[in-house]
């Protein structure tokens, strides 16, 4: 492999969730630019009841100018926030339950040819009600499913989430499913 070397990173855009950069890099004897969007990361959960079904939760998504099903997730409110405690925090926030038993699954990088997006992702067990808080522009219903319903959607190419499909994949290989 050849050596990369970063010339320079220049901020092009500040924004909300992403800001963006031009980077220009010297790699196999050529000078590229590319784009470069930093994100301080999150986490999600696969948030599961007593009987076995999946909490996820449907929401615009403006990108995609649709509808989504995912796994609850959010950013990190400051870039050293313990994702543990952003997971914790967006469970309740977005679905109106919490636990005690959350325990980390994996960990994502959404984006990786252009982005740094990194999602860490926990399983949440024996889950108890609590007020949900959403944030003033969100709008997000909270579904349950059973497993093998959301893996046949992810398998027919319906849900494509990446934290989504990677948190529920590793999920069914690990607990059955």
């Amino acid at each position: 492999m050849e050596k990369v070397n970063r010339i320079s990173r220049e901020i092009r855009a500040k924004g909300a969730v992403i800001d963006l950069y031009k980077d220009t890099v010297e790699i196999n004897g050529v000078v590229a630019e590319w784009d470069y969007f930093h994100h301080d990361g999150g986490a999600a959960v696969v948030a599961v009841t007593e009987d076995g079904r999946l909490v996820l939760v449907r929401q615009y998504r403006n990108a995609l100018d649709s509808f989504t099903l995912e796994l609850p997730a959010g950013k990190l409110d400051a870039p050293d926030e313990p994702t543990l405690e952003c997971a914790r925090r967006e469970l309740t926030e977005e679905t109106g339950y919490q636990t005690e038993d959350i325990s980390y699954l994996l960990t994502v990088h959404t984006m990786v040819a252009f982005c740094n997006e990194k999602v860490d992702i926990y399983l949440a067990r024996h889950l108890r009600r609590a007020d949900r808080h959403l944030d003033a522009e969100e709008s997000i219903d909270v579904e349950l499913w059973e497993l093998e319903d959301v893996k046949r959607m992810i398998y027919e190419g319906r849900m494509t989430d990446s934290k989504t499909v990677a948190g529920i994949m590793a999920y069914a290989a690990r607990y059955g499913g």
